[in-house]
């Protein structure tokens, strides 16, 4: 659940309307169809490939179900690489998998839903309990397998969404997983700009999770999305773990002061 919030969720219209509610069951309709195909697809192409492109597949699809029109700007720095991503909505993880085909860190809070549990593994999630120190360790060699065996990985350092119009604190724990053995892979900051839509389609304050995936999928106009592939941190922006989240935070900050956000 999302914590900081720009505007009190509570001001926000909540009632959807009767065509709003057609269009959220014919997107559900759809997702749960696409999950028919991709699932069955990933377990078909398991023993032929180590990167199975059915999970990618299937967040690509949903991406667009949900009305996202993706655009990708910048250039991605590497194959094997690690991004640090502004979090606003639930919407950011199909669409930074459609953008780059990169798994991600999550809160091990999903991991406690079961069908999202299942789902998260098939994309290599990694989960993590941000607020257990004593298994901070554990979690940071999980997430140097992932790199190696995914190639790319997203990381959400505010720790939850935002109101999508300034940056929460990074938190830089889970950055110590880069060290001298991951010198060579990029740390590529990324933000994620919902244009005017932003404050629309944030998850922000108080507001249930449900409401706030029917009130998306209830939209009838569609969402743009840019993708920022802003320049990776420089050696000296990779010195520690504190440093690479004050870098990566001061990058998108940049670009959302630079854009007028």
């Amino acid at each position: 659940m999302s914590e900081a919030t720009s505007s009190p969720a509570g001001s926000r219209e909540r009632d959807v309307a009767l065509w709003g509610w057609c269009l959220a069951t014919l997107r559900l309709a759809l997702i749960l169809a696409a999950l028919l195909i991709c699932a069955p697809l990933y377990y078909l192409l398991a023993p032929f490939t180590k990167h199975n492109p059915a999970p990618r597949l299937f967040l690509r699809v949903v991406t667009t179900i949900a009305g996202v029109r993706l655009r990708i700007a910048g250039t991605r720095a590497a194959s094997r690489i690690f991004f640090l991503a502004n979090h606003v909505s639930w919407l950011d993880i199909p669409a930074m998998a459609a953008a780059t085909g990169s798994a991600f860190v999550a809160h091990d809070g999903l991991a406690a839903i079961g069908p999202l549990r299942w789902l998260c593994r098939l994309n290599d999630t990694v989960f993590v309990a941000r607020h257990d120190r004593l298994s901070v360790a554990s979690q940071v060699e999980q997430i140097r397998a992932a790199l190696r065996e995914t190639g790319a990985l997203t990381i959400f350092p505010e720790g939850t969404t935002s109101g999508g119009n300034a940056l929460l604190p990074f938190k830089s724990s889970l950055l110590s997983a880069l060290d001298a053995e991951t010198d060579h892979i990029p740390v590529q900051p990324v933000w994620l700009d919902y244009g005017s839509a932003t404050h629309e389609i944030a998850w922000v304050g108080n507001e249930p999770g449900l409401d706030n995936a029917l009130r998306i999928l209830a939209r009838w106009r569609p969402i743009y999305l840019v993708v920022n592939l802003l320049p990776p941190l420089t050696e000296s922006g990779r010195a520690d773990r504190k440093i690479m989240a004050r870098a990566g935070r001061e990058a998108i900050a940049k670009a959302m002061t630079h854009s007028g956000t």
